[in-house]
């Protein structure tokens, strides 16, 4: 069994929960403790307040629920392993708050309950609407700080990236477009996957672009080659404009 914490630094979270599935009691415990306050958010959605760890009981549901989800999560569900978590949290949170019979305000992942209690339907549309946007916005954040982590294995970082990317709207669309060749030819993708490098001599050979222009953008190439080979559905829309 791995080292938890080399765990925790190399491998995405839906790896880290793989090992988890495998045994790793230590790493389960440092996982459920590092999303306590994903947990309460999560949690805090369903019961419209302000949700206290040590006291309230829904919180205890929800950490219930997040281990549960651990032990339940599949990649070949087709979701991250924070969306599929988010889900059986609510579920679970929602189930307890029935049974105590407690006034609460259903969240929009049960919308037929939710409609009953809104008479408007222009008002139904906007509260789904704004749940929508501020689940995006939340998914959004989740994938800029996952990136944030991989590109450390780049030894690439968000301030640095700021300072040399390309300042020319054609100048990125070039640096996109070269990152897309990499990510589309098999041995180039597995070459920059395991080299952490791009490969310039290659490059030369199958794209438009000079040797200089390659080396001045390599780092921002390499971080849209990241987005474009990995499980980054929100980050990657900016990209396809």
């Amino acid at each position: 069994m791995m080292n938890s914490q080399l765990v925790k630094d190399m491998y995405t979270l839906e790896e880290q929960i793989e090992e988890i599935q495998r045994g790793n009691q230590t790493l389960q415990n440092e996982v459920i403790m590092a999303y306590q306050p994903f947990v309460a958010r999560c949690v805090s959605d369903v019961c419209k307040r302000y949700i206290h760890q040590e006291h309230d009981d829904e919180f205890s549901i929800g950490l219930i629920a997040f281990h549960e989800a651990m032990h339940l999560y599949s990649e070949e569900k087709g979701s991250s392993f924070l969306a599929f978590a988010q889900v059986i949290i609510k579920r679970k949170v929602i189930d307890y708050i029935r049974k105590e019979k407690r006034q609460y305000i259903q969240p929009l992942l049960d919308v037929e309950e939710e409609d009953e209690h809104m008479e408007n339907p222009e008002e139904i549309s906007i509260a789904k609407k704004n749940y929508q946007l501020e689940e995006e916005a939340w998914q959004r954040k989740q994938e800029i700080l996952e990136l944030s982590k991989e590109l450390k294995q780049y030894k690439i970082s968000f301030q640095e990236l700021a300072e040399i990317s390309p300042k020319h709207q054609d100048a990125r669309e070039s640096a996109i477009f070269v990152a897309k060749q990499i990510a589309a030819d098999q041995t180039l993708r597995e070459y920059v996957l395991r080299k952490k490098r791009i490969p310039i001599k290659k490059l030369l050979r199958i794209v438009p672009v000079s040797k200089k222009t390659l080396e001045r953008n390599r780092k921002y190439i390499l971080t849209i080659f990241v987005v474009l080979t990995g499980d980054y559905m929100y980050l990657n829309e900016y990209i396809r404009g």
